[in-house]
């Protein structure tokens, strides 16, 4: 089977999974999964995925997972790391078919704290059993994984791998993961992935994601998205994994939302869409704005890297803010195969199974790239006075 390890999931997953059972404990969700690539899956692919998500059902946090967690996650609390020692995935929650013309459709529904953990290993199994299918073989996996880890060390650029969504495999992602921290030596400095990090020997990474700010969106009004999401991310984790994302609602929203307190005490800004160079000299002027050194600060840049843009970055940034960089699909999936080109979404949000649902979506520093319903997106651009 593909998912075959309770903690080959991302850390994201969760540090939100532990702030919504901390604050939002009857908040009921949807999830979409979204074909960007408008690829066609093979016949019988549904079926094959029904399968490996029923597989899942049987996963447990082993005692080396949970001894590993209590040693690196020191921002949660032993109740939740209980609570996921008992956790079991309920196929339930997971609808998914498929039409005569290869269309996939797989809908997440359920409690938001228990559904949250499926969209990283569904993307996982829809990638890589889209590749087993179509009978696609990695090549060159170690020598193209140790030549990137060389030309990042050589440029002294920190940075993780951030790939299991859209891996070719796990075997793949096992593979490319050994190679950076051999290769790179002090310039890795972690993948997303638990189970990879706890197996290398390596650090977890990652802090909050986009469906928290639409979350709060939703529920709150689009005005108060940020600061609402912000407030709540630091009253559960009180300064710990303090990476923001911007650009939920576009990064000029953000920083006209994003008070002195919270920049003060949230350690950096992750990018995650747009140029760059924009949103290093929107960064840097807004520090330098609020009176901030911007050295103290981390931008952290993860939107469809490869070693030229890296590079790029790096020397633009100089030693104005210190860079890191998240890397996925350039690592997990460069392995002579087109990767997919997909997202699982959360669309729907309420405050209890019981309410009515309100449409979440997501906008973007890309003009055109949003996600969600179309008439909400445009309420949402209405409401912040965006085009």
């Amino acid at each position: 089977m593909i998912i075959n390890y309770f903690t080959d999931n991302d850390l994201y997953k969760f540090s939100v999974m532990y702030a919504i059972q901390r604050l939002y404990p009857w908040s009921y969700v949807k999830y979409e999964f979204i074909n960007r690539g408008n690829n066609h899956f093979p016949k019988g692919f549904a079926e094959k995925m029904k399968a490996e998500v029923a597989h899942m059902a049987n996963l447990k946090m082993t005692k080396d997972e949970k001894r590993y967690i209590e040693k690196k996650c020191y921002f949660f609390d032993p109740v939740f790391i209980d609570f996921l020692e008992g956790y079991q995935y309920d196929p339930n929650e997971v609808n998914i078919s498929q039409n005569e013309e290869g269309e996939l459709s797989v809908v997440v529904e359920g409690y938001w704290y228990r559904t949250v953990l499926w969209e990283v290993p569904l993307m996982a199994i829809i990638s890589e059993l889209y590749f087993q299918m179509t009978n696609t073989i990695p090549h060159d996996v170690e020598e193209r994984a140790i030549a990137k880890a060389k030309n990042l060390a050589e440029i002294k650029a920190d940075y993780s791998e951030f790939g299991t969504r859209r891996r070719f495999s796990f075997e793949v992602q096992d593979r490319v993961v050994k190679c950076l921290k051999e290769h790179s030596k002090e310039y890795f400095k972690g993948t997303s992935n638990i189970y990879l990090a706890m197996k290398h020997d390596t650090t977890p990474i990652g802090t909050m994601p986009h469906e928290w700010f639409m979350y709060h969106g939703a529920l709150f009004g689009y005005r108060a998205a940020n600061m609402k999401a912000l407030e709540a991310w630091v009253e559960v984790f009180g300064g710990s994994l303090g990476i923001t994302l911007t650009d939920t609602y576009t990064t000029d929203s953000f920083f006209e939302s994003f008070s002195l307190k919270q920049a003060k005490l949230f350690d950096g800004l992750r990018w995650d869409s747009g140029d760059p160079f924009e949103f290093i000299d929107k960064t840097l002027q807004f520090y330098k704005e609020n009176r901030i050194d911007p050295e103290s600060k981390t931008i952290v840049f993860s939107d469809s890297l490869n070693i030229d843009m890296v590079k790029r970055i790096k020397e633009y940034v100089g030693n104005k803010m210190h860079d890191t960089y998240g890397i996925g699909t350039f690592f997990s999936n460069d392995v002579g195969a087109k990767p997919l080109n997909m997202v699982i979404k959360i669309t729907n949000v309420k405050s209890s199974p019981k309410g009515a649902y309100h449409r979440a979506v997501k906008l973007s520093d890309v003009h055109g790239k949003n996600t969600g319903d179309q008439k909400e997106i445009a309420i949402c651009k209405m409401t912040l006075g965006l085009e």
